[in-house]
């Protein structure tokens, strides 16, 4: 999956640029600068060892771009959003336990945020839809774990949280992937847009002190931020 989504921003970049060397300059007078503002959901997850049975968690993401035309077809979208990613693992449990009825549901989750710096190569289908293409980088400003469990016995129930402090020691402030997208301007200012998002970095730190810890241990694991981004945008 990673290597077709490579390959083809690849290959939207050499299509971009052959096709800028003739129409560019002439574009660039008839289509002004945008720029907008976009917000949505991130479905994300965390792959590979350690979080087989992690879940996909939904969070936020918004932030600004502009969209600088390289042609009639071809524009170039930098972006700065703030992107709330991670994971989820759930367990339940019920039976008879000392002869009362017991049932227990219990939920860890990750939250890792960061500030992303996308740069999308978008080529326009049609007036109105574009598919897009390009690398996506990222700087961790928060992470936090969160752990909730309900317990219900004989039809009583009690419910717990807990959340940690910060535990970006544990992890890699900088993060990269490579999306791949598509959008539809429903009017000229507004439309709707999707995106996948595929890491190629490892999110551990190497070599982090985890004080005793051994759910944040990194034991050699590379694991990485796959995010699925769904939303609107509005240009000015």
């Amino acid at each position: 999956m990673k290597k077709l989504i490579l390959g083809i921003a690849v290959t939207a970049s050499s299509l971009a640029f052959a096709q800028t060397t003739t129409s560019s300059s002439n574009m660039s007078s008839e289509k002004p600068v945008q720029f907008g503002i976009k917000a949505g959901i991130n479905v994300s997850s965390i792959s590979k060892d350690g979080y087989e049975d992690a879940k996909a968690k939904v969070g936020f993401a918004g932030g600004v771009f502009a969209n600088i035309p390289l042609s009639e077809m071809f524009s170039v979208q930098p972006e700065v959003m703030y992107s709330q990613m991670g994971s989820k693992v759930t367990s339940s449990y019920s039976g008879t336990v000392l002869g009362n009825n017991f049932t227990s549901k219990s939920s860890a989750t990750l939250n890792l945020d960061y500030v992303t710096v996308p740069l999308m190569l978008q080529f326009r289908a049609t007036p109105a839809f574009y598919v897009e293409a390009g690398p996506e980088f990222g700087f961790l400003v928060s992470a936090k774990t969160k752990d909730a469990s309900t317990t219900t016995v004989n039809g009583s129930t009690t419910t717990t949280t807990s959340e940690s402090g910060d535990v970006k020691d544990y992890f890699s402030g900088f993060n990269m992937g490579v999306g791949l997208g598509l959008g539809y301007d429903i009017t000229p200012n507004f439309g709707i847009s999707a995106r996948y998002v595929a890491g190629f970095t490892d999110i551990n730190k190497k070599d982090s002190n985890t004080n005793g810890n051994t759910s944040l241990q990194n034991d050699g694991n590379k694991n990485r931020n796959n995010t699925f981004q769904g939303g609107v945008y509005f240009k000015f």
